[in-house]
């Protein structure tokens, strides 16, 4: 698990099966579950890091679509809806994409 020593991995399979059929991903729900919305800014940094599997500065679309996948390679991608919803709530200057201010906001929201 990419989030090993940051996240509990009770926690996290918790998050992962609470959203495992299709559009149920609820991002505060799996925030909350997982434990990352209680973390520290720097263990949000971390997180917002693996994410971005490009290390572009953001997170865009294609990688939102495989958000799950980063707590467990074996969870499902998101729906177009659902990552459309993710990108929406997390976007908050619309330039389409989510940087590390917009993701820490997203997390403690």
């Amino acid at each position: 698990m990419a989030f090993a020593g940051v996240l509990n991995e009770a926690e996290v399979k918790a998050a992962l099966d609470g959203c495992a059929a299709a559009d149920s991903f609820d991002y505060k729900n799996f925030f909350k579950t997982c434990g990352l919305a209680s973390k520290s800014s720097d263990d949000v940094k971390k997180a917002f890091q693996i994410i971005d599997q490009d290390n572009s500065g953001f997170i865009e679309e294609d990688e939102l679509k495989l958000f799950l996948q980063n707590f467990s390679a074996s969870a499902r991608a998101l729906t177009d809806k659902e990552t459309k919803a993710f990108l929406t709530a997390g976007d908050s200057d619309g330039d389409g994409k989510i940087g590390i201010e917009e993701f820490a906001a997203l997390v403690k929201a």
